[in-house]
């Protein structure tokens, strides 16, 4: 059976010890790992995971190409990565970014709203969204109880707003506020990932999660360098799902969603 690991983090060799620590304080966590590319193949290969998508975060505008300049030459490098792009809302030239994104072959934009620190409803986001149309999806971090700029409250009013978009909510639509993204999700057509959900649910608060989105909105993610992928991929396993729903959320629904 095929693997795609939907959400990875890669940085550059010279930083990625620093950037994978910053993340594991940001979020308080105890360990890491270091988010090269050669480490993203090295572990996720020794799991069965055959396919990554990286998902590139921009805190600073003026980091923003830099960025995705780094996550292209990644990607021309490795037949196995494909990437989201990096926008930051305050970069001087957001619109000409996105059109470096749709011409170098970016799968779509990834925003971090509370990184970035601007909440996901914010209106200086809206002709951002409006740009994007329906052939350019945009994937949410999502959800944080101690943070309200990623509430999944906000990303369903932006679907409201915004039918068009593809997007996908991570985290099962909100990391750590589970049961209210559902509700908030449930009625629209995103799609959610499973990447830091396995640590903080029990399994049949998992498996039901899955089920109640449906298994075909469903990605597999481990969120790299945060997590090893042998243990997220462990997780999805030893979930009461049937076979079927395990390959939607392993692959089938990775390959529908990239058309």
């Amino acid at each position: 059976m095929q693997i795609i690991d939907f959400h990875t983090h890669v940085y550059p060799p010279k930083i990625a010890d620093k950037a994978s620590r910053s993340i594991r304080d940001f979020y308080g966590l105890e360990k890491y790992w270091v988010g090269t590319p050669e480490n993203l193949l090295r572990y996720g290969k020794a799991a069965g995971v055959t396919r990554f998508v990286l998902l590139q975060v921009s805190i600073k505008p003026e980091q923003t190409h830099h960025i995705n300049r780094f996550a292209l030459d990644t990607v021309r490098a490795h037949a196995e990565f494909s990437a989201f792009g990096a926008i930051h809302p305050q970069m001087p030239d957001v619109f000409g970014e996105l059109d470096f994104l749709r011409e170098n072959g970016f799968l779509g934009v990834k925003i971090h709203p509370d990184m970035q620190q601007i909440d996901i409803d914010d209106p200086q986001m809206f002709p951002i969204y409006d740009a994007l149309g329906d052939q350019m999806p945009i994937y949410f971090h999502c959800g944080d109880k101690t943070r309200d700029y990623s509430n999944p409250r906000r990303l369903h009013r932006v679907m409201q707003m915004f039918p068009h978009l593809r997007v996908i909510a991570a985290h099962l639509g909100g990391w750590s506020v589970f049961d209210l993204a559902y509700e908030c999700l449930k009625d629209t057509d995103c799609f959610v990932d499973t990447c830091s959900c396995s640590p903080y649910l029990s399994r049949e608060e998992f498996t039901r999660h899955i089920r109640e989105y449906g298994a075909d909105r469903v990605l597999f993610g481990t969120d790299f360098p945060i997590w090893q992928h042998k243990t997220e991929v462990q997780a999805i396993d030893s979930l009461p799902l049937t076979d079927d729903e395990k390959e939607k959320i392993f692959y089938r629904n990775a390959l529908q969603f990239l058309r």
